[in-house]
């Protein structure tokens, strides 16, 4: 039997993993959902740019968060075994 590594610094790296991975999930959702919408052409230009200027910001604190937590982005897809990635590869 092994044993855990419960060092505080493994175990808050390790949460804010887990808190990243599910923002990250949640971040390419909504960029998928606001792509879909602007494909549709159901937006006005105003609504379009305001959608891609919050997804590069969204993109660029998700960036700044990984580096203060220190996590790599890559990090963040969770292998699921037989069901794959959690997160798609780009």
């Amino acid at each position: 039997m092994s044993r855990l590594d419960l060092e505080p610094e493994t175990v808050e790296r390790d949460l804010a993993t887990l808190v990243l991975t599910v923002v990250e999930l949640l971040r390419q959702l909504m960029e998928r959902q606001a792509l879909r919408r602007v494909e549709e052409g159901g937006l006005t230009e105003e609504q379009e740019e305001r959608i891609g200027l919050t997804l590069m910001l969204l993109e660029e604190r998700m960036a700044e968060l990984c580096d203060r937590h220190g996590v790599d982005p890559s990090d963040l897809n969770l292998d699921l075994g037989p069901l794959g990635t959690l997160l798609p590869r780009d």
